[in-house]
């Protein structure tokens, strides 16, 4: 909801660059008081990378495809980052899937689809390809964050998630700072705009990438993933309630023929006979 906010406003690449950059004015502090500077200056190389790719590319992705599609969509599609992750993880730390994973896998990905579908035969005269478009810019990011799960899990074993998260936002800023730079708008910014880059910035991503960070090391990066539940919940109620969007019933079928598929895929759910 505060990045659509932000991005009517200001722009997508602004928007995603406002947010690293107040992440990391806020994370890097810590890491100054918790005197973990010197394992950032030893991990910054990797820290970076996976700024561009954990916070960078998925937040302008998001930034950018709701400016054409609601909040509540953006969100369903958010969802699928533990599919995302679960396929990755699959491939690069040939972590297998059961039978019972992979039919997840398959029923939540067909949500997906079947979800860009509605909203394109839902969207208004001369709408439909910035709805698709859209859609298909909004899958960018589960896909970037399905692909720095792995590699953290990888990479970041012993990095304190201080470290991890401070590195990626000062990452993410460096590598959105151009394009913000060139995109900004002329106008100032609204009160609304300040007040949403300052809540995504601290509690939804400086907060909340020290928690990621931290669970990841602790429970593995598919697990982690699955924090995805709660997004389109959160983001269908205060969508509905402030930013006035209306929810409909194929909507709800898609989300849940996703989120079931997302409960298969990660073993939250097995199906009867299987392994899980």
């Amino acid at each position: 909801m505060f990045t659509k906010i932000a991005a009517q406003d200001i722009g997508a690449m602004p928007t995603a660059f406002g947010r690293v950059a107040v992440a990391a004015l806020f994370l890097v502090p810590l890491l100054l008081w918790k005197r973990e500077t010197a394992s950032l200056a030893q991990h910054w190389k990797k820290a970076f990378l996976i700024g561009i790719f954990n916070s960078g590319i998925p937040f302008a992705a998001y930034a950018y495809a709701l400016l054409t599609i609601s909040t509540s969509t953006g969100a369903i599609v958010n969802a699928s980052t533990a599919l995302f992750g679960a396929v990755i993880a699959w491939l690069w730390l040939k972590d297998k899937p059961s039978l019972s994973r992979t039919i997840g896998l398959v029923l939540g990905f067909t949500g997906v689809c079947l979800l860009a579908l509605q909203n394109a035969r839902s969207a208004p005269t001369g709408d439909l390809t910035s709805q698709l478009v859209g859609m298909l810019v909004c899958l960018l990011a589960p896909l970037c964050y399905g692909l720095s799960a792995s590699y953290t899990k990888l990479h970041f074993s012993g990095v304190p998630a201080l470290v991890s998260a401070t590195g990626s936002q000062l990452g993410a800023a460096l590598f959105l700072a151009p394009f913000a730079l060139w995109l900004w708008p002329d106008h100032a910014m609204q009160w609304g705009t300040i007040a949403s880059l300052l809540v995504i910035g601290v509690v939804c991503t400086g907060m909340a990438y020290i928690l990621f960070f931290r669970i990841i090391e602790l429970a593995g990066a598919s697990k982690a993933l699955t924090v995805t539940y709660a997004v389109p919940v959160f983001a269908v109620f205060y969508g509905v309630t402030f930013l006035g969007e209306t929810i409909t019933m194929p909507m709800v079928l898609c989300a849940g023929v996703i989120l079931v598929g997302i409960s298969l895929s990660t073993g939250l759910l097995r199906l009867p006979g299987t392994k899980a």
